[in-house]
């Protein structure tokens, strides 16, 4: 139980990648690790890309970044709409701030962008927003995981193992 003692959190919003959430949601759970699913405030309930449904823990005015050890943003197209609500951009920026944990695949890269911490930062992402990255201030390179400082970066479904990999090196 490398996790055990930890706890992270993984933000939804509508339209999330089933695999992206659901991967590192198990594998956080196996590693010891307590997970809270936090939606926007605007369900209860999110659907995810092709249709499965997830219930949320808690909504986003009910926790604070003080209280986790890192965060896992699952993309599909919740990214764009979860940087809607300022109070989820915050979270990200407040957990990076802090030192801890903040790892995003696929399209979550947009909330980092959001969140304004990409500058002088290497990522990775899905390749369709590799230019909002760049224009973030970010080096993007192609890689299944990436590595720097606190924050980590892969690019698709097929990454998932390399990417919960260096999440849980990371938190431990």
């Amino acid at each position: 139980m490398e996790l055990q003692g930890k706890k992270v959190v993984i933000p939804v919003e509508s339209l999330f990648n089933t695999f992206e959430f659901w991967y590192p949601y198990y594998r956080l759970k196996e590693a010891g690790a307590e997970v809270v699913v936090v939606g926007s405030g605007s369900s209860e309930t999110y659907s995810g890309k092709p249709g499965t449904e997830v219930k949320v823990d808690a909504s986003i005015d009910q926790i604070s970044a003080a209280d986790f050890d890192g965060i896992i943003i699952p993309g599909g197209y919740a990214p764009d709409i979860m940087r809607r609500y300022p109070q989820m951009v915050q979270l990200v920026k407040d957990l990076y701030t802090g030192g801890k944990v903040v790892a995003a695949i696929c399209h979550a890269g947009w909330m980092l962008a959001s969140a304004k911490i990409l500058k002088g930062k290497t990522v990775t992402s899905f390749f369709a927003i590799k230019d909002d990255l760049v224009h973030a201030g970010a080096e993007w390179i192609d890689q299944e995981v990436v590595v720097d400082g606190n924050l980590i970066t892969s690019r698709t479904p097929d990454d998932l193992p390399a990417f919960m990999r260096a999440v849980i090196d990371s938190m431990q």
